[in-house]
Formats: structure tokens, C-alpha cells, sequence
């Protein structure tokens, strides 16, 4: 049944038009990001003071920034960094909050409510708010930034998984398991996780473009990344100041924050609906 059920999800996915728009851009920006060093016409820590703030042209395609550094260089790079803490973010948040969603869910009582209370603790507070107060707590830095928004981000995770374990535990096969003997853990590894994957991997996909627009928010205020790394959020903290006189500092850092937040919802989006109509088709099978 889950390899069929695979199949079913393989074939939707391939046929969705926007889930395949979405991951040519994405893997266009990944294999940037990977490739920088590769692909970058200059050193992103190359100063030339005398051709700062130049606009774009045949030299410096994106133009230059105030301290004359090769602003698509930067950008290039900006997106290492910016991937990185999207994929880190969401992977780190994913495991702690799947893990305590599944066991809250699955063994409920005292566990579920001292879970779920500190879960609701969290979602008290306005994310960004908290990611703020977080970070400005422990001080300027990627880590740091990273650590703020685990806090924040894990809880969405453990919401959807233990929803989806309350809702899986109660089906036949998963009984089945529990009267031949079968142990807790074999049963929650088995049979709970493979079966909640699906809302869990839609929701980090829509995860990792929030946390990307978030870490740029955080070193727009100047609390993310050092300003010698290259980072979006960091490009536009660094361009604000010439706004008016050489807008293509915040356009191109901007248009890029834009364009991957976009990509990964546009994918969560296609992913959601692929996955809603593979269920429709299983269901449609069963009854005939």
C-alpha cells in the first residue's frame, strides 16, 4: 500500500506544471549558491573604492556597491549563505518538532499536555517578535540568528506532527501492530512517521522560504550576520543608505530574496496539491 501510494505521489508530482517551474528556479539558485566561487566574475572581498556605487554595466553587470565589491559577486554568494540557513533552520526544526509532535500524539496524557502547553508558550508570542528578542539577547551572528529561529520555527512542525499522529493512530493497521506485540517505538518508526510525512514535508518546504525571508529581516536590523558576509538581508542594511541615489544596492538583493521566498511557497503549494490529489485517487480506488 505505501509503495502504491508512492507511485500515486511520483506521478502527480511530475505532472504538476508548477512544482516543475519551481524546481528549475530552485535548483538554478542552489547550483549558484554551490558554485559561486566558480561562477562569481570577481571576489566578493575585493574592494575598489574607486569605482564605488558604479550602476550596472558590461564590467559589473549588477553595478557596484559602496565599497566598490562586484554587487553580483555578492549576491552569488548572498545565497549560499541565505540557502544555508533556510535548509539548517528548517532541518534542525523539523527534527525536534516532529519527534515531540509524534510523541505527544502518540502517547498523549501528561506528555502531550506539557508538549503541547510549551508549544503554545512559543506561539504566544509573534514569531518575528520573539526571533528578535532572541537574537538581540545573544548578540549579532549567523549562529546565533540560526538558534533564534529554531526557537521560533520548531513549534509549527510539532503541531502538524501531532496532529497527523492522532489522526494515524487510530487506523486499523496501526492496532493491528500494537496487538501482535509489536513495541512503541517499532510502531511510531514504522508505521506513524511514513504516514505523516506528507503535511510534514509540505509545511518545511513552505518553512524554508519563511525562515530565508526572516534571516533577511533580522540582518536588515542588523542583528543576522556579520556585514563582511555576504547575505541578502545584509546587502539591503547596506544599501538602504543609498536608496535614492543608487538603488540597484537594494533592487538586486531584494529581487533574489524575492524570487527564491516564491519558488519554495509556489512548490509547498504544488507539493500540497499533488499529494491532496493522489489521496482522491487512492480513495476513488478503494471504492471500486
Amino acid at each position: 500500500m505505501f509503495g502504491q501510494t508512492r507511485r500515486y505521489a511520483m506521478i502527480e508530482i511530475l505532472k504538476n506544471r508548477q512544482i516543475t517551474l519551481s524546481l528549475i528556479i530552485l535548483g538554478g539558485l542552489i547550483f549558484m549558491a554551490v558554485f559561486a566561487g566558480v561562477l562569481a566574475p570577481y571576489d566578493y572581498t575585493e574592494k575598489d573604492l574607486q569605482n564605488r556605487l558604479q550602476p550596472p554595466s558590461s564590467d559589473h553587470i549588477f553595478g557596484t556597491d559602496h565599497l566598490g565589491r562586484d554587487i553580483l559577486t555578492m549576491v552569488m554568494y548572498g545565497a549560499r549563505a541565505s540557502l544555508f540557513v533556510g535548509f539548517a533552520v528548517v532541518s534542525v526544526s523539523l527534527s525536534v518538532g516532529v519527534v515531540l509532535g509524534v510523541l505527544a500524539g502518540y502517547y498523549g496524557g501528561w506528555l502531550d499536555e506539557i508538549i503541547m502547553r510549551l508549544t503554545d508558550s512559543f506561539l504566544a508570542f509573534p514569531s518575528m517578535f520573539l526571533a528578535l528578542a532572541i537574537t538581540a539577547f545573544l548578540g549579532q551572528g549567523m549562529e546565533n540568528m540560526m538558534l533564534a529561529l529554531i526557537v521560533v520555527e520548531w513549534t509549527v512542525f510539532a503541531r502538524v506532527a501531532r496532529g497527523s499522529t492522532l489522526d494515524v493512530k487510530t487506523k486499523g493497521y496501526v492496532r493491528a501492530s500494537r496487538w501482535v506485540g509489536a513495541s512503541n517505538s517499532y510502531v511510531m518508526i514504522k508505521h506513524i512517521l511514513p504516514n505523516i510525512i506528507s503535511p510534514v514535508l509540505i509545511m518545511a518546504t513552505l518553512g524554508i522560504g519563511n525562515v530565508i525571508l526572516a534571516a533577511a529581516g533580522l540582518s536588515f536590523l542588523g542583528l543576522g550576520v556579520q556585514p563582511s558576509t555576504p547575505e541578502w538581508g545584509a546587502m539591503l542594511n547596506a544599501g538602504r543608505t543609498y536608496v535614492t541615489t543608487a538603488p540597484w544596492l537594494m533592487l538586486f538583493p531584494g529581487l533574489f530574496i524575492m524570487i527564491t521566498v516564491l519558488a519554495f511557497n509556489y512548490f509547498g503549494d504544488g507539493l500540497r496539491d499533488a499529494l491532496d490529489q493522489k489521496m482522491k485517487n487512492i480513495e476513488l480506488e478503494g471504492r471500486f
